[in-house]
């Protein structure tokens, strides 16, 4: 075996709170040829150390392909009588965009081939921005990020023609909208720091450098999008941090007027609104958490923006996330005892009925519907272990019919069960887990587990069908997703309770939750001796965190792209998305996060070097979400306080403990991995091997 890559020491000056201190490993922080070679010696020393894997991995990426069909498509969204759906050609790795008359069964007119454009700019990434049909149904805005930077190029296509005009707009960010008459175009640019800052408008057939700034974001903690509501007849701009929004409607039909602001802005008040035409009722629908923790709905006339009125009361107990409206109903995005719902209402609020997920371990969402004066809508059910099925839904009367199923070729759904069991943490909080497995594996404290969490921004992971999973149960391995604090599946108070100078309660959740499964623990169903965790970005930051405070807990660890260099990150505001995060972690200038940073920052507290499991770190060149020079310092300064340098007790094992390896994307990536359907399931083969390798 080589030895394991070992990067200089080069004491540099990095941004420390209020002040600066000497990093050892700050020149890691650079773009030049040595940092390159540093991350190319990194991928080359982990496909040494894996390379006898190489038979599992290929005998899992085979099982893993296999549950997806040659062809395939998925409902994307619906717009003025089309279904567009995201669709894979026979053998395509990339999706492409395509639609068909809604209802119809027949032919599909395929719009933009990924593979295609792929192949054509000689690029083995690339991911879709955004696609918005102009109101006429004739031109598509559409774009592209060809690196994993999410710097997309903006461009549209004549769908009469097949073919792209001549106007390109560089580096757009994600949303935009199209104004009543086709011609204008609405986008949004980030900043230097990847922050989405402006609004611009694109006229067809003008130079892109000539285009008109709408609105400027100059608040540094905060990101824009823009959209149309579902009516047509506006658009809205939204501005939010993380604990604060504020949105203005601009006519669709006149976007050269200044843009109107909904409601001001009020630090710590967030909401959306949706527009709501009713008749005689012109209304604005709020959901907002003004004098609500966990959200209610107001609705008020659009022509004075108020009075508002309360038309959905708060409830502890339930999270309001949306609330759209079409021509005679309301269709509520929810959460509930930690499970999404959807509840449909009539206009005038008198009834409703409620559209709940099939189990614990399921999920139920609304699909993206732009036609407002509709009675059904399209929703979409799934799990982990059962492939998305969409549905139309008749508001009305709730009856639905299944319009669309995912096939998944070999998979048999019956074999794996489902369960969902609450861990009491130290502070008493009860906590959720839900836990997939192999019908005929029990719970009795014998079977290796994967244990996943993130626990960070209120955001949820919804059970979306994994093919990369029923190749690992079928190993016997138990997999189960701790809903630890930080995130949003309990509502608002559950995010509140991780985040800032609670933040440590997301890593000592998750080591309760391991040590209620384990089979010395309170709930004893998995092997504690046999217990791997995994997560990514604020997920890495938290396997990082457990890595270094509980180290005997567990077999192995993979931190995927890992935001791991917290006070750092947090001081340096010229890097993405430091500002915006404030909210979120802290801002290190203040000694009191300062000090609580740097006491969980794992680049900063390593564990001791005689106890570390085997660890496996991911990042990519091209992340702006977390710089790879996160993941770079964090594994140099692992191997530099190991005496073993990272090459583990056994260096023919890449699982034996004190094994450091990284697998760093060097060429196109992303944050979340490899573009593509198969080159997603070959990276998870890689991961799963390593899992399976250190726990059977």
């Amino acid at each position: 075996m080589p030895s394991p890559p070992q990067p200089s020491i080069h004491p540099t000056t990095v941004p420390w709170g209020a002040g600066t201190r000497q990093d050892d490993y700050g020149w890691l922080a650079g773009d030049g040829p040595d940092v390159l070679q540093v991350l190319t010696d990194e991928r080359a020393y982990y496909e040494a150390r894996v390379h006898q894997l190489d038979p599992l991995t290929n005998e899992l990426a085979t099982q893993m392909r296999g549950l997806l069909p040659e062809a395939d498509e998925s409902v994307s969204f619906i717009r003025r009588g089309y279904t567009y759906v995201n669709r894979f050609r026979a053998g395509a790795d990339l999706p492409g965009l395509a639609r068909r008359p809604r209802g119809s069964d027949g032919p599909i007119e395929v719009l933009v081939d990924l593979d295609a454009v792929a192949a054509q700019e000689a690029s083995s990434y690339a991911e879709f921005g955004l696609t918005e049909p102009g109101p006429d149904d004739r031109i598509l805005a559409w774009s592209v990020d060809l690196t994993g930077g999410e710097k997309y190029s903006l461009r549209f296509r004549d769908l009469t023609t097949g073919q792209d005009l001549p106007d390109r707009v560089p580096d757009t960010y994600y949303t935009g909208a199209w104004d009543a008459t086709g011609t204008r175009f609405l986008y949004v640019v980030p900043d230097h720091a990847m922050r989405p800052w402006q609004v611009r408008e694109h006229i067809l057939g003008t130079p892109a450098d000539s285009d008109r700034l709408v609105l400027q974001e100059d608040d540094e903690s905060f990101e824009v999008t823009v959209g149309a509501t579902r009516s047509g007849e506006w658009i809205v701009i939204e501005s939010r941090s993380r604990d604060t929004s504020e949105s203005w409607l601009l006519p669709a039909d006149d976007t050269t007027v200044a843009p109107r602001s909904v409601a001001g802005r009020r630090r710590g008040i967030e909401y959306t609104v949706d527009h709501a035409p009713w008749g005689d009722q012109d209304e604005l629908l709020m959901v907002t958490n003004d004098q609500a923790t966990e959200f209610r709905v107001l609705a008020g006339a659009i022509d004075t923006l108020g009075p508002w009125r309360e038309v959905v009361t708060p409830d502890s107990g339930v999270r309001v996330l949306a609330a759209d409206a079409f021509a005679d109903h309301v269709v509520l995005t929810l959460r509930a005892d930690g499970l999404p719902m959807l509840r449909v209402a009539s206009r005038d609020w008198s009834v409703y009925y409620d559209i709940p997920p099939a189990d614990e371990a399921s999920t139920v969402s609304l699909t993206r519907v732009d036609e407002f004066d509709t009675g059904a809508v399209t929703i979409c059910t799934e799990s982990r272990t059962v492939p998305a099925i969409w549905w139309d839904v008749d508001l009305a009367t709730g009856d639905r019919v299944e319009v669309h199923r995912t096939p998944a070729p070999g998979l048999a759904p019956e074999r794996y069960a489902t369960s969902r069991v609450w861990v009491t943490a130290r502070d008493g909080a009860r906590v959720p887990v839900t836990i997939w497995r192999r019908s005929d594996v029990a719970l009795d404290g014998t079977a290796p587990c994967v244990l996943y969490g993130y626990g960070a921004y209120e955001y949820v992971f919804e059970p979306e069908f994994d093919a990369a999973l029923p190749p690992l149960l079928d190993r016997g391995v138990v997999f189960a997703h701790a809903h630890v604090r930080g995130g949003g599946e309990m509502g608002r108070a559950w995010w509140e309770q991780g985040r800032l100078l609670h933040k440590r309660t997301t890593f000592d959740d998750f080591v309760d939750v391991a040590d209620a499964l384990a089979h010395d623990g309170a709930l004893g169903l998995v092997d504690g001796g046999r217990i791997a965790s995994r997560g990514l970005s604020a997920g890495g930051l938290l396997q990082g965190a457990v890595y270094s405070q509980r180290p005997d807990r567990w077999r192995a660890v993979v931190a995927e792209v890992p935001f791991v260099d917290v006070v750092t990150a947090m001081s340096d505001p010229s890097i993405p998305l430091t500002v915006n995060e404030w909210d979120e972690w802290g801002d290190p200038r203040d000694p009191a996060f300062m000090s609580y940073m740097a006491g969980y920052s794992p680049y900063d507290n390593p564990p001791p070097a005689q106890d570390r499991p085997p660890l496996l770190v991911t990042g990519a060149v091209h992340d702006p979400r977390v710089l790879v020079r996160e993941p770079a310092k964090w594994v140099s300064t692992l191997r530099a306080s190991d005496p073993g340098r990272g090459a583990g007790t056994d260096p023919g094992d890449p699982t034996s403990p004190g094994t450091v390896l990284f697998r760093v994307e060097t060429s196109e990536g992303s944050h979340s991995g490899p573009a593509g359907r198969f080159g997603h399931l070959d990276y998870e083969a890689e991961v799963a091997a390593w899992l399976v390798s250190a726990l059977l």
